[in-house]
C-alpha cells in the first residue's frame, strides 16, 4: 500500500512538534472545550451504546462550522442522551489523526489531505470518512500593492498553513497549471511557498514577510481586513463550485463497537448543516460564540460576515473531489499514488439521511463495498 513520501513524513512530524496547541488537555493533542455539555442532557435521558462520552475533535476554523455550531447548540448532546459530549479543539491535521490512532478522540471533522494520509500511512486501518461536512471557504489573498493581477504572482512569497495540507496542495496544483515550477518540499522555485501557521499568518502579511496566502476562512478574512484584496476563490477552479474541505471521520474500532454512537453523532450533523442552512445569522453567531469559547476570542463582523458567506455545509462529502484532490498530491509529489479504495463507509450516513426524506450521497466508487 503506498504511503506519504518519507520525507514529508519527516518533516510533518518536525512542523506536528513545533505547532503551539491552544492548552494542554487530558488527551494531550488539543484543547478541550468549555462548554458545559452535561447542562444539555435531558432527563431521563439514557447513554447511547453504554458510553460514559463520545469524544469529537475538530479546528477552530469556520469550515469546521458543522462542529461549533452542533456543539454550541447542543445538537450532538441532544442526539447522545446521558452519553457526554467532549469535544477536543486542533490547530493541524496530523495532531488530530494521532489523536484519533490513540483512542483520544472518536470521531473528527477534518481536511481532505489529513484524512487521505492517515488512511494511506496505515494501510487504510485507523479511519473511514463517514461523511461530509463543508464546501469552499479558500482563497488567495493578497497584498493589492505588490500583487495586481494572477499572473503578478509569480515570483511572490505565498503562505500557506503547512506542508502537504490541503491549502497546500490546492495552491502547489494551481501553481504548476500556471506553468511555474516549485519545489514540493522546499516551497522554492518561480513562486515561494511560506508555511505557516494560519494564526500567525495575518502577523506575517502585515509585517511583509508574505505577500499573500491561499488559506481557509477566516484567515481570508483576517488578511482582507488587513488591507488584503482577494484574487481567486478557490471554489472557482471546481465544476459546480464545490469541492470538500471539511470531511467527518471515525476511529475504525469505534465504527465497529459503537455504530449507534456514531450514527447519532451523523444524525446530530445532518441536523446541525439543515439547521445552519435555514438559519444562517443564527448559525453564524453560534459558530463565533463557540470560537470565543474555545480560544477566548471572537470574530470581528468585518471578518465574520463575509468568510461564512463563502462556505457551503453539506453532508454531501463530494468523493470525487477528494480522489481529484488525492491526484494532485501524487502530481505536487508530496504522495505516491494512494489506494483509496474504502476510504469511506457512507452506509450510516445514508440511513440517517434517508429517514429524514433526503437522498443517499455517493462514494465516487471509494467506498467499503
Amino acid at each position: 500500500m503506498p504511503a506519504i513520501r518519507s520525507t514529508l513524513l519527516r518533516r510533518g512530524t518536525a512542523a506536528l512538534a513545533a505547532l503551539p496547541l491552544l492548552a494542554l488537555a487530558a488527551c494531550g493533542y488539543g484543547s478541550e472545550s468549555q462548554d458545559d455539555n452535561s447542562a444539555k442532557v435531558a432527563a431521563g435521558a439514557e447513554k447511547t451504546d453504554g458510553l460514559d462520552s463520545v469524544k469529537i475533535g475538530y479546528f477552530g476554523n469556520l469550515t469546521h462550522g458543522t462542529a461549533l455550531v452542533g456543539v454550541q447548540k447542543g445538537f450532538f448532546q441532544k442526539e447522545l442522551g446521558a452519553t457526554e459530549v467532549k469535544p477536543a479543539v486542533f490547530n493541524a491535521g496530523p495532531s488530530e489523526i494521532e489523536a484519533l490512532n490513540s483512542g483520544s478522540i472518536d470521531i473528527g471533522w477534518i481536511g481532505p489531505s489529513p484524512a487521505i494520509n492517515g488512511y494511506t500511512k496505515s494501510n487504510g486501518k485507523s479511519l473511514k470518512i463517514i461523511g461530509g461536512s463543508a464546501s469552499g471557504g479558500v482563497k488567495l489573498v493578497v497584498n493589492p500593492d505588490k500583487v495586481k493581477s494572477l499572473k503578478d504572482v509569480k515570483g511572490k512569497r505565498i503562505a500557506t498553513p503547512q506542508l502537504g495540507n490541503t491549502q497546500d496542495v490546492a495552491f502547489l496544483n494551481w501553481a504548476a497549471e500556471q506553468g511555474w515550477k516549485v519545489d514540493a518540499q522546499s516551497g522554492k522555485g518561480d513562486v515561494t511557498v511560506v508555511r505557516t501557521d494560519n494564526k500567525i499568518t495575518p502577523d506575517a502579511y502585515r509585517s511583509g514577510s508574505v505577500d499573500g496566502a491561499w488559506v481557509p476562512e477566516p484567515t481570508a478574512s483576517k488578511l482582507v481586513a488587513e488591507g488584503g484584496k482577494v484574487l481567486l476563490d478557490e471554489s472557482a477552479l471546481w465544476p459546480d463550485k464545490k469541492f470538500v474541505i471539511t470531511n467527518i471521520i471515525v476511529r475504525q474500532g469505534f465504527l465497529k463497537e459503537h455504530p449507534k454512537a456514531v450514527e447519532a453523532v451523523l444524525k446530530a450533523a445532518v441536523e446541525t448543516n439543515k439547521w445552519i442552512n435555514a438559519h444562517p445569522d443564527e448559525a453564524k453567531a453560534a459558530a463565533n460564540k463557540q470560537l470565543a469559547t474555545d480560544s477566548g476570542k471572537a470574530l470581528s463582523a468585518n471578518v465574520l460576515d463575509p468568510a461564512w458567506k463563502s462556505i457551503r455545509f453539506t453532508d454531501d462529502p463530494l468523493a470525487a473531489t477528494l480522489d481529484t484532490e488525492a491526484r494532485h498530491a501524487v502530481k505536487a509529489g508530496l504522495l505516491d499514488k494512494p489506494d483509496l479504495k474504502g476510504i469511506y463507509d457512507l452506509t450510516i450516513l445514508n440511513k440517517v439521511l434517508k429517514a429524514e426524506g433526503e437522498s443517499p450521497v455517493d462514494d465516487a466508487g471509494l467506498g467499503s463495498s
